[in-house]
């Protein structure tokens, strides 16, 4: 399954850190940044995690959630989480429902061997649950700052 500009974000109900779950249920009305990346502790997750945690402060002033997606278990986001401070959610997603809504579930190529994992994805989502801008195939660097600059426009057009 693969989303679209425009699209109706996927629903999902998952496990988070800090125990609980969430779900898009909660979500509604309020815009949000879902983030997925491939591992805990990985360096570019872990550079991912921590631009996004430095730049938290201005999607919360632009009223928008961050929200990073991986299959690792809420003990290890737990662990993620503290060990970075990251300021917002982490969801686990062991059995890959939700990865595979948001198509980033994909085959993958590296030195030669193939394997399914998460394509670096991020999706922008406003109030009214519909996804407004993809990023797919994320190159770690820069990236958060594009994600806030899509954000701020989206701001702006849902306060007008």
């Amino acid at each position: 399954m693969t989303v679209d500009i425009n699209d109706k974000a996927p629903d999902f109900t998952a496990p988070r850190d800090g125990g609980g779950s969430i779900s898009t249920d909660e979500l509604k009305g309020t815009p949000f940044v879902l983030y997925f990346y491939p591992k805990d502790s990985t360096p570019g997750c872990t550079t991912e995690g921590i631009d996004f945690r430095d730049n938290y402060e201005e999607f919360k002033k632009l009223g928008i959630e961050i929200f990073g997606v991986s299959k690792d278990s809420v003990k290890r986001h737990d662990n993620f989480k503290a060990k970075y401070e990251f300021p917002f959610t982490l969801i686990s997603d062991e059995d890959g429902s939700i990865c595979e809504k948001y198509g980033v579930w994909v085959l993958k190529k590296n030195y030669g061997r193939e394997y399914m994992g998460i394509e670096r994805s991020t999706f922008l989502i406003d109030a009214n649950g519909k996804i407004r801008h993809i990023w797919r195939k994320v190159k770690v660097k820069g990236h958060v700052s594009d994600v806030l600059e899509k954000a701020k426009s989206l701001a702006l057009t849902q306060a007008a």
